[in-house]
């Protein structure tokens, strides 16, 4: 298995793995649709990044950091697939995102969640996430916010 960086080839497959979590779990919102339509323009361009997990030819994983205006990015659209959820792979696409935060000079890494989540939960904070206080937020769904400072 490996971490990659995103390439437009990758789109269709982000798109796919987080279509298929997020609605297990909840509705897809308006804003996933227009994030997941063009990861491209919407993350990359502005000058975030996306991290694909690849087992071959196969996507099985993927995370997004998302550029922020105050010097952080935003953890997002992390998932990895059913059969391997709990194989430790969501640690090495968070410690990538850890890695490449540091790489950019990043303040901070944020990231919205639910409290329904808890491995997710017990990963992020594993990690050296802390809960912050609500934030207004685009989903409907996020009801947990945390930071990991640099």
């Amino acid at each position: 298995m490996e971490i990659v960086e995103f390439a437009p080839r990758h789109a269709e497959a982000f798109r796919t793995l987080n279509e298929a979590w997020i609605s297990k779990h909840f509705a897809i919102e308006a804003k996933d649709r227009e994030v997941l339509g063009d990861p491209q323009r919407k993350i990359v361009a502005p000058g975030g990044r996306i991290f694909m997990a690849m087992n071959g030819d196969e996507a099985v994983g993927c995370v997004a950091l998302v550029k922020m205006a105050d010097g952080g990015f935003e953890v997002a659209k992390m998932t990895v697939s059913e059969a391997l959820r709990g194989s430790g792979l969501g640690r090495r696409l968070m410690q990538r995102c850890i890695d490449a935060g540091a790489e950019m000079g990043a303040t901070r890494l944020y990231l919205e969640t639910n409290s329904g989540l808890g491995p997710a939960l017990a990963l992020y904070r594993a990690m050296g996430f802390r809960d912050l206080a609500p934030a207004e937020t685009p989903y409907a769904r996020a009801d947990v916010f945390m930071e990991r400072r640099y």
